[in-house]
């Protein structure tokens, strides 16, 4: 299970929260302009966007789970079991399987507007990249400076939803979430008023009372909720580390704790949390055992390559001891 979002702060960020019981070999991979994706169905792209994100590389070419592209457009693939649904080949459109859709779109796009058009056209095909790495079910949030929307291929059809709030768990389909956030309209930031009975004087005890009725448990429509309540009321930085450092604090709101969530014999953990600076390209993270920030700066690279560049995670702590 997983948790994104989309935050405005010093400047504008995207990132996620992957939550799952086991590891992949995932690493931050920088794919340069000149990098030819070749698709199964829709040819090469020889030239397109940089692109930097975390993704598991197989055969020479990077599985993204979510990406930045030069342009500042984002996009990420969360978990979507039971509703995700991949057509067959349709010859009328752009038959795209769904483990190609980040570059696909991302290579091509520069902004959610341009997005949105090209997937009036996309049949997300059933398309596995292996027999060893089946198409896993997903749906789709994609962000930039001005919007977010979420794509969720299911068997009515590609939905795409406008996304005001920034924020995309899993299951249910995302307009269930938001129309459950109406449970919540009461929540509130500030101090709450004594609403109980007329004419009888209940002040607040604690600082904070305003929030009480936020969901505490780890199920996707609960980290639904209080994610979105933390990403919407949450200040921005002044500074860029200011910023980083409140986007994690954000993902931290819904982080899975080793031992809270079983799946079978299996722990469930939030494997990594990231966080990309979309107009400057500068991609953070930390991994549930190492919870030191590292940042890659994509524009340090030869963008105009042709080679894959992959920045395998740091997976160990880090600690600052003080000296005397």
């Amino acid at each position: 299970m997983c948790t994104a979002v989309s935050f405005h702060g010093k400047d504008h960020y995207f990132g996620r929260n992957l939550d799952l019981e086991y590891s992949y070999r995932e690493e931050v991979v920088i794919t340069p302009r000149n990098y030819p994706f070749r698709f199964r169905k829709m040819g090469e792209m020889p030239h397109h966007f940089a692109l930097i994100g975390m993704a598991m590389v197989e055969d020479g070419y990077p599985l993204y789970y979510e990406a930045t592209n030069e342009c500042g457009l984002s996009m990420a693939g969360l978990n979507f079991p039971g509703n995700a649904y991949y057509p067959p080949e349709d010859e009328t459109k752009d038959n795209v399987t769904p483990f190609e859709l980040i570059p696909w779109l991302l290579g091509q796009c520069s902004s959610v507007a341009e997005a949105r058009a090209m997937l009036r056209r996309l049949n997300p095909v059933q398309i596995h990249f292996s027999a060893q790495y089946p198409l896993s079910p997903l749906h789709w949030m994609l962000s930039d400076r001005e919007e977010s929307i979420v794509v969720e291929p299911m068997a009515d059809g590609l939905r795409i939803h406008d996304n005001p709030t920034g924020v995309m768990t899993n299951n249910p389909p995302f307009d269930y979430h938001l129309y459950h956030l109406r449970d919540y309209l009461n929540v509130t930031t500030a101090d709450p008023s004594g609403r109980f009975a007329p004419g009888l004087t209940l002040p607040p005890y604690s600082r904070g009372m305003g929030a009480m009725g936020l969901p505490g448990d780890l199920s996707s429509s609960s980290r639904f909720v209080r994610a979105a309540f933390t990403a919407m009321n949450a200040a921005p930085g002044e500074t860029e580390e200011e910023s980083v450092s409140q986007f994690f604090h954000i993902l931290e709101s819904v982080n899975q704790t080793m031992g809270c969530v079983y799946v079978g014999d299996k722990l469930e953990r939030t494997v990594y949390s990231c966080c990309c600076n979309t107009d400057r390209g500068i991609y953070y993270y930390t991994t549930y055992f190492n919870r030191q920030i590292t940042g890659i700066d994509m524009h340090r690279t030869d963008l105009d390559g042709t080679e894959l560049r992959a920045y395998p995670l740091i997976q160990s702590q880090q600690i600052r001891m003080e000296t005397n």
